[in-house]
């Protein structure tokens, strides 16, 4: 056997966008074919088949995402993105790094690999949204990849279950923007809380204006804060991805927010 991370674009998802499109086309050419006043047919034909435009839209874009995403398939996006974070994360001898938003523990696993010297604790709420994640599977990856030096728990992003510089790292991928309401800013203060003075910090996500604000702002009042590096790399350019495959994705503003505090 080996480790299953699973997709964040589950098979479910594609299997029902393209029962859905089947449906809609077929409900298209039917309802063409029968007989009823031309105005309200044009109208009916008209919004059926908008729908099968629509959702054959969202089945092709799903197949497309799940493809570049997939840890079998050619691109191997998701690998990329976590393998190249977890290259910021460093822990000292006997040090904890905590993994926010762990998901199917792909970045804590990885993180751990890289810091056999320390240990990770990789925390996430294990939604319905991603129903096929939880933190038996994050066990049993860790357990497939030979990692002995992980560990798993419940925990929510907005109020961490830890007091302040109790860890040596902290990192995260792909998860406050997710998080609805949050002040993201304010998330990401809230990890940095955790982070003991002297240790790093690599998170990852679409850091757009529209969803974190002045992020140069935020850079500034680190750095009167006293945080001796903090700098704010673009993913898209070429680091993990295309700015082309970027836009198609929806990941847009990707950015790798990295220092030491």
């Amino acid at each position: 056997m080996s480790a299953n991370y699973k997709n964040w674009v589950p098979n479910g998802m594609i299997t029902a966008l393209t029962a859905g499109t089947a449906v809609l086309g077929v409900g298209t050419a039917a309802l063409m074919c029968v007989n009823m006043d031309p105005k309200l047919k044009k109208a009916v034909v008209g919004t059926v088949g908008a729908g099968a435009l629509v959702c054959g839209a969202m089945t092709a874009w799903s197949i497309y995402a799940h493809d570049k995403f997939s840890y079998d398939g050619k691109r191997q996006l998701s690998k990329d993105i976590v393998e190249g974070t977890a290259k910021y994360v460093t822990l000292p001898e006997g040090g904890i790094g905590l993994d926010v938003g762990c998901g199917s523990g792909a970045l804590t696993i990885a993180c751990a690999k890289r810091n056999p010297q320390g240990r990770m604790i990789g925390i996430d709420r294990w939604g319905m949204e991603y129903a096929s994640f939880s933190q038996q599977l994050c066990e049993n990856n860790s357990n497939e990849e030979g990692v002995q030096n992980t560990e798993f728990h419940k925990g929510d992003a907005c109020k961490l279950d830890y007091p302040d510089e109790y860890f040596d790292a902290v990192t995260s991928n792909y998860v406050y923007h997710n998080i609805t309401g949050a002040d993201k800013q304010e998330l990401l203060r809230e990890t940095l809380r955790v982070l003991k003075k002297g240790g790093t910090f690599a998170i990852h996500d679409i850091m757009s204006k529209a969803r974190y604000g002045d992020m140069q702002q935020f850079i500034n009042e680190l750095y009167n804060d006293g945080y001796e590096v903090v700098e704010l790399i673009d993913t898209t350019d070429g680091m993990f991805m295309t700015k082309g495959e970027a836009k198609v994705l929806g990941l847009s503003g990707s950015s790798l927010l990295i220092g030491k505090k």
